[in-house]
């Protein structure tokens, strides 16, 4: 497995970083490996699939997962208040690095990730496609 390791900096924003990255190593299928740093602000979606969370204040960065590709990312996030309670739900834009962010992505060999319409779901869905050499 390759991995991309890089710092974000004060006032990126984590998921158009992310996407960016994708881009940038057009990234067929990946994998957030870890994800530590805080972020000054931001923004989550609950399970609702359609309400968006405002988060005003200051977090650290406790758990980020999912998966990456230039298709399209799919990531959950979990963040620690200062009063050290916890919230966290599916990660949009809005995310603002505060000091730093040290992100490492692992990308699978062999796998490609696509996303198409589920008629279930309602939803662009993501298909796992293994690639023949």
């Amino acid at each position: 497995m390759k991995t991309i390791c890089k710092r974000l900096h004060r006032g990126d924003d984590l998921l158009k970083s992310i996407q960016e990255l994708a881009r940038e190593h057009h990234i067929a299928a990946g994998v957030v490996l870890s994800a530590v740093g805080c972020i000054s602000e931001g923004v989550v979606r609950d399970a609702s699939g359609v309400t968006l969370r405002e988060i005003g204040e200051p977090c650290e960065i406790v758990s980020l997962n999912g998966t990456v590709s230039r298709a399209r990312c799919h990531l959950h996030i979990a963040l620690s208040r200062e009063d050290l309670s916890t919230v966290g739900g599916h990660l949009v834009e809005g995310c603002i690095i505060n000091t730093t962010c040290e992100l490492v992505i692992g990308i699978l060999d062999g796998w490609r990730i696509d996303a198409e319409f589920d008629t279930q779901t309602g939803y662009d869905e993501l298909i796992f496609r293994e690639v023949h050499a």
